[in-house]
């Protein structure tokens, strides 16, 4: 079957000081970070054993995983192989890039998240640059607090023009239409992060051919809906997946939104759901590998 893993393991720490995560600045105990290294590398040789399957898999970490040695090799390993379709991370893009040399980059791909009082300009538009020039299948976006529009607008600018530039909208934020004109102008699809969707009963394709892993292979529909499916690793989620109504009232994250039956964003990420890369912001085919 065709199936998309989002994985989130244990590890929460992050190496940024975002005032709006909960996450920021925190750090995992070396027990912490010894048992996120062991679940990922459980759930990488559950993944590579899964060759009647196609798998798409999006890391989704609580906190920056490729700052750890052990998220960069096992994205390398995933994307090579056969049966992996593609293999994403969400990531402030702060960690070195060289370990792209040993993936195969017609399957990995990068979801970068820049924060404007986080990292000097010229530091993270050279790493956007740098992963352009290889070639790397990614999308770079930010939260769309008021004081970080003059920072969105000028990296749009700097942008290479394939390279699609996202905006969430910032969470309980309210944006005026004068506002959200300013956003949209940036982000065409800002209109669909504006608002919450209201999904209660509506089709969503996650708990069918979508599901979400934690550290221990526990299975929910996805990381919003905290009934449990089944395990990863002796296979009892497999009985439960099958068409399912959304539960909750409403969807306000792109990571669940986008999986809504309802919605046309397969269509319009066709081929770069996990990336969130749209169909017509595909980049220019990279170097032969």
């Amino acid at each position: 079957m065709d199936l998309t893993v989002l994985y989130r393991g244990p590890l929460a720490s992050c190496d940024f000081d975002c005032p709006y995560c909960p996450f920021a600045k925190r750090r995992d105990s070396r027990e912490q970070l010894a048992a996120d290294r062991a679940a990922l590398a459980r759930f990488a040789d559950w993944a590579g054993q899964q060759t009647g399957d196609r798998l798409s898999i999006l890391f989704t970490p609580w906190g920056e995983a490729l700052v750890r040695s052990w998220y960069r090799s096992t994205l390398a390993e995933l994307s090579r192989l056969p049966h992996i379709r593609r293999v994403a991370i969400q990531t402030n893009l702060g960690a070195r890039t060289n370990w792209l040399d040993d993936a195969d980059l017609d399957t990995v791909a990068l979801w970068c998240t820049y924060h404007p009082d986080q990292v000097p300009y010229e530091r993270f538009r050279a790493a956007c640059h740098d992963l352009a020039a290889r070639g790397v299948r990614h999308s770079v976006g930010v939260v769309g607090l008021p004081e970080h529009l003059d920072a969105a607008s000028r990296l749009r600018a700097d942008l290479p023009e394939h390279v699609y530039l996202w905006v969430n909208a910032a969470e309980g934020r309210t944006y005026t239409d004068a506002e959200a004109d300013r956003w949209t102008a940036l982000d065409p699809l800002f209109p669909y992060s504006r608002h919450p969707h209201r999904s209660a009963g509506l089709p969503c394709r996650t708990g069918e051919s979508v599901i979400s892993v934690d550290g221990g292979g526990t299975v929910r529909r996805c990381h919003f809906v905290r009934a449990e499916l089944g395990n990863l690793y002796d296979g009892s989620y497999r009985a439960a997946l099958r068409p399912r109504a959304c539960p909750l009232a409403v969807c306000d994250c792109h990571i669940g939104y986008v999986h809504l039956e309802t919605l046309p964003l397969y269509d319009t990420f066709a081929g770069g759901v996990l990336e969130r890369v749209p169909a017509a912001a595909a980049p220019p085919a990279g170097p032969s590998r």
